[in-house]
């Protein structure tokens, strides 16, 4: 049990809310050496929420001293409880917790955590600390750790959905070099990106993607022409397959 009372009580809450047979599927299917309890998101989500209610006067120094406390738990779900509970308070943080965010990444060693604390806590980050922050993801997207790289990806998820093209760049200059890249995780975090800026920029990801479609993965390119029109996802997945063709 953590030293820190407050991790404490939520660590208490998650244990008593999991099941052994969840706990055991859970390990499973995230194939993690950590000890699971079995409490699934919602609930875990619910009991942050309780938490975070009954501090209405929550600062970020309490904040991060209590996510850092969950991280250092015992169990999973009080990892998982200090990423639902820095994105929930994330507009407590400030730019130079991006260094917190990035000591949780590097022991994160699943998606399941690194996903929310890129994109949820880091993206907000970026957003409103681009100028001081970008230097930290172009050092990341750069990193030996894949999982960082990915982070790097998906840290500008939050900035892209605005539609700012200075954050397309970014994202297209870390995705350029990592393209060709055989991990999973970052094959699917660059389609999942283009995917999402597709949305509501179809012509930006279609521009961007055509030139480079012979070098994408299947998994890239099934992700990023989800949302794409029917004319523009016909010509590159069209591009995506001669390549393959041409290729093999």
């Amino acid at each position: 049990m953590t030293a820190n009372p407050d991790a404490a009580l939520i660590e208490q809450q998650l244990r008593a809310a999991g099941s052994p047979e969840r706990a055991a599927g859970e390990q499973n299917y995230l194939k993690s050496k950590l000890e699971f309890a079995g409490t699934s998101v919602p609930q875990a989500r619910a009991i942050v929420t309780a938490w975070r209610r009954s501090q209405p006067q929550l600062t970020r120094q309490r904040l991060t001293e209590v996510a850092a406390a969950l991280w250092d738990g015992p169990i999973y779900e009080c990892r998982l409880a200090a990423v639902l509970l820095l994105a929930n308070r994330r507009a407590l943080l400030q730019a130079h917790d991006a260094a917190l965010v990035e000591r949780l990444l590097r022991t994160a060693g699943t998606w399941a955590l690194v996903d929310g604390l890129a994109a949820d806590v880091m993206g907000s980050l970026v957003e409103r600390y681009g100028e001081e922050l970008h230097p930290v993801l172009d050092q990341w997207a750069a990193d030996p750790d894949f999982w960082i790289r990915r982070s790097a990806l998906l840290a500008l998820l939050v900035p892209l959905r605005r539609g700012d093209p200075a954050n397309f760049r970014r994202f297209a200059g870390y995705a350029d070099v990592m393209l060709a890249e055989r991990e999973f995780f970052i094959r699917k975090a660059i389609g999942w990106v283009l995917r999402e800026t597709g949305k509501r920029q179809p012509d930006l990801v279609a521009g961007w993607l055509a030139p480079r479609a012979h070098r994408a993965s299947g998994v890239t390119m099934r992700e990023a022409v989800k949302w794409l029109p029917a004319g523009q996802r016909d010509a590159l997945l069209a591009a995506y397959r001669e390549g393959q063709r041409k290729a093999g």
